[in-house]
């Protein structure tokens, strides 16, 4: 049972890596609960759209993951990664170092939370701004704020085709 969980978040990390959505999302269950600081905890559908939204998002750009320590007991699996990336809004350069929890269910993961420092998140994507407020309430809430309106529009895209 550990070896199918390792592969399973051995393969996830690695369709990441290629910026594969669709193979990403293969691995969560319908049920899937997922949750970071910048989204807060989505399920289902709206989970499996963060990915393919995130993923369309970097395509053809410098985009880079590193999974490693990734551990799995019985129960419950964990892994480190690092993602490279412009962020977008300002061009600033990104690493984050994130580490994740997972719940597997009926050979899928069903529980997926991933936590970071969303502080020296803010300082990198932000600068000086990020400096000031990343570490406030305020910013974290309006950063929720902020991807639940990108998912929502890219929700919309995507059921209308456009």
């Amino acid at each position: 049972m550990s070896h199918t969980k390792l592969n399973i978040i051995e393969n996830f990390y690695q369709a990441f890596a290629d910026l594969d959505a669709e193979r990403m999302v293969a691995f969560y269950h319908n049920e899937i609960t997922f949750e970071d600081p910048a989204f807060g905890k989505i399920q289902g559908e709206k989970a499996k759209n963060m990915w393919r939204m995130l993923c369309k998002s970097q395509q053809n750009k410098r985009f880079q993951v590193i999974a490693t320590n990734i551990v799995c007991t019985s129960e419950s699996g964990k892994a480190h990664w690092e993602a490279f990336y412009t962020f977008s809004s300002t061009g600033r350069k990104i690493h984050n170092k994130i580490d994740a929890t997972f719940k597997l269910k009926d050979g899928k993961i069903i529980n997926h939370k991933d936590s970071f420092n969303l502080y020296n998140w803010s300082k990198q994507a932000l600068g000086f701004k990020g400096f000031l407020i990343g570490w406030t309430p305020f910013f974290k809430n309006k950063l929720r704020n902020q991807t639940q309106s990108l998912l929502l529009e890219f929700q919309r895209k995507q059921n209308t085709g456009i």
